[in-house]
């Protein structure tokens, strides 16, 4: 199981990508754990300066947009712990 954090302050596109990410990998059939992290301190933490930002297994993978479905797929197909 892959653990995905959408950091974001909870803005539209923050909740559009945590909304996509559950989507795609209920259609994929692959098993996530999706959070939601609004702390300005936590999204701190991980060095982000622009959300949404996507953190997959405790590694940052994108920022400042949503994510295109290609983009979170290729996350999702991925065994090397991303």
């Amino acid at each position: 199981m892959k653990n995905i954090k959408v950091l974001g302050s909870g803005c539209t596109k923050c909740v559009k990508t945590a909304e996509a990410i559950e989507q795609i990998a209920k259609e994929m059939g692959v098993l996530i754990s999706v959070e939601k992290e609004s702390s300005p301190e936590a999204i701190m933490n991980y060095g982000v300066m622009s959300t949404p930002a996507v953190i997959i297994n405790d590694q940052l993978v994108h920022s400042g947009s949503i994510p295109h479905r290609d983009e979170i797929e290729s996350w999702l197909k991925s065994g090397n712990g991303l």
